[in-house]
């Protein structure tokens, strides 16, 4: 029997034509709904105004590059970004994680591989979004997981999907240290290699919007060696 739910939308942002179109047909093979856009210009008023379940984002692009594009969506666009890199210099990476990515993929990429992380990032949501109304609270700090929302002092906080999962997360399991690749595990579903920087740079973006201290931690602690701990009586103090 056909299924009436509606394939994921993946916009790819990506001026090499052949090469998007070749990852193009893939996705589409493998069931996703798949439009391509070759401008960064364009592409940051395609994202607001579309709103695809998924964007695939080249850095390297005429008109406004990927970070630009990032940077100027992330406010009205709150799923998935995965950027692309051809770079191995990691600073494109963290820039692209402070600018809001959820995941980054170096190029050139296979695309069964770029398939898996779509994938990956697509069921993340439908998982936390499938735990009900769970809300926690620290304080002035409430975490909703039914509506995926957070407020301190009962205003809004905006995160993005990446940055919010890792703060439930971490919050859901508070008075526990997770390690980077319990996280690594958990979020992303590959093994950490000892090197990515994505969770560090997201528990840096993290703190100050939950009104934690940056350089003296009281919410988020880094513990040396181990990983993050999200401390039970945060805001109790």
């Amino acid at each position: 029997m056909a299924s009436h739910e509606a394939p994921p939308r993946i916009l790819i942002v990506e001026d090499d034509q052949r090469l998007a179109e070749l990852t193009q047909e893939y996705l589409i093979r493998n069931g996703l709904e798949v439009s391509i856009e070759g401008d960064g210009q364009r592409a940051i008023r395609r994202i607001i105004d579309e709103q695809p379940d998924l964007v695939v984002l080249d850095i390297m692009l005429p008109g406004a590059d990927g970070l630009t594009v990032c940077r100027e969506v992330r406010s009205q666009y709150h799923q998935p970004i995965i950027m692309l890199t051809a770079r191995t210099d990691d600073m494109d990476q963290v820039l692209g994680l402070e600018m809001g990515a959820d995941d980054y993929v170096p190029k050139p990429v296979q695309p069964r591989v770029l398939l898996a992380r779509i994938r990956a990032q697509l069921r993340r949501g439908e998982t936390s979004d499938s735990t009900g109304a769970q809300r926690l609270t620290f304080g002035e700090l409430v975490i909703d997981n039914g509506a995926r929302s957070v407020t301190l002092t009962g205003s809004p906080v905006d995160f993005t999907s990446a940055e919010y999962d890792l703060l439930w997360l971490l919050a859901s399991h508070a008075g526990k240290t997770l390690s980077r690749e319990d996280i690594f595990s958990k979020l992303r579903g590959i093994e950490y290699d000892g090197q990515d920087r994505s969770i560090d740079v997201r528990i840096s973006r993290i703190r100050p919007k939950i009104g934690d201290d940056p350089d003296s931690p009281r919410i988020i602690k880094t513990v040396r060696s181990k990983g993050y701990l999200f401390v039970k009586d945060s805001g109790n103090g």
